[in-house]
């Protein structure tokens, strides 16, 4: 099994290589891809040193699985050639997410839309990925009619320059490495560019994902999303309104039979999710469950999870599983 891991050496990157080796995929070859200045270094995966390459020499080695995680410039010049190649490429870049060629994946929701002519495979926004693995639940039980998404996203989410601003301001420093204001003891309602319309790519990503992975083309979706001074982990104030009324035990005990669903939803014990209790994990963490004061069909939760791991690196991991389980590439 050869794995192409382009950007291996970036915050992601890092990240799917750790992710890969946790959850024991077989890599028998790994190709590292980075920028120019990394070529010739080596880089150390599964006990071994692997010399790091040039994304047109790792074209030139057909592995069978690329992941793809140093944005949208390299994904678009490079992610047709590897597919031309042969290979099947899961990019963590906003590039192709919408084409409505190419797969937008959550696994646990929709891999069934990938087929062997589906070289290039889109993994989702972070913050989407984490509330659509918890809307499908509720979906299934009782139909989605609106949503309306507030976001609390780390400074991870914009790589090792949103870490490193927030790091030198938590020293004491200043720093604008990443934000154009200050992000220690502040709050920015601005994550991505402002489009013409008043919202942001990433709240547009929002929307648009969202329809696309639940096959939901009409679902209302408003969201707001907001970058907060914490260093791993999106947190997310959803308000969800359905077709019909809402059985809260029902959704409680859906969330709880849900594999890589954890409910924290204890008000008594002051149990609910947080980000430095999801950082490092691969699940989705949800509660403060609670029925709109007015609507019977309406309730609000909390969602959190480690963006970095299934916002990211590990949704792109279990495609590449769901890949080998299902035989499209063979171990």
């Amino acid at each position: 099994m050869k794995v192409a891991v382009v950007g291996a050496t970036g915050l992601v990157g890092s990240k799917m290589l750790q992710v890969l080796y946790e959850r024991g995929f077989p890599v028998t070859q790994l190709i590292p891809v980075a920028s120019e200045k990394s070529i010739g270094k080596t880089l150390r995966y599964g006990g071994n040193d692997w010399k790091i390459v040039s994304a047109e020499e790792a074209v030139g080695l057909r592995p069978d699985i690329a992941l793809f995680s140093a944005g949208s410039g390299p994904s678009k010049d490079y992610a047709p050639k590897f597919a031309a190649a042969g290979t099947f490429v899961i990019d963590n870049s906003s590039q192709w997410r919408m084409d409505e060629s190419v797969p937008l994946v959550v696994p646990e929701l929709n891999a069934d839309v990938i087929t062997n002519d589906t070289k290039i495979i889109a993994n989702p926004n972070c913050s989407t990925i984490q509330m659509v693995v918890v809307l499908d639940v509720v979906n299934k039980l009782f139909p989605l009619k609106r949503i309306v998404v507030s976001t609390y996203q780390s400074v991870s989410g914009t790589g090792a320059k949103g870490i490193k601003q927030y790091e030198e301001e938590l020293a004491g420093g200043e720093s604008n490495a990443a934000y154009p204001h200050r992000i220690q003891g502040n709050l920015l309602p601005h994550v991505d560019a402002f489009t013409d319309n008043g919202f942001t790519k990433e709240e547009m990503k929002m929307v648009n994902e969202t329809r696309k992975i639940m096959r939901l083309p009409n679902l209302s979706v408003n969201a707001t999303c907001v970058r907060v001074p914490v260093r791993v982990s999106h947190s997310e104030s959803v308000y969800v309104e359905c077709e019909t009324p809402v059985d809260l035990k029902r959704l409680r005990d859906a969330l709880c039979e849900t594999s890589g669903v954890v409910l924290h939803d204890d008000n008594v014990n002051l149990k609910y999710p947080m980000p430095i209790a999801a950082e490092e994990s691969d699940a989705v963490f949800v509660g403060r469950i609670r029925r709109d004061l007015d609507l019977p069909n309406a309730f609000s939760c909390w969602i959190v999870s480690d963006n970095l791991r299934k916002g990211a690196a590990t949704n792109a991991v279990q495609i590449a599983e769901y890949l080998m389980e299902n035989e499209f590439v063979n171990a």
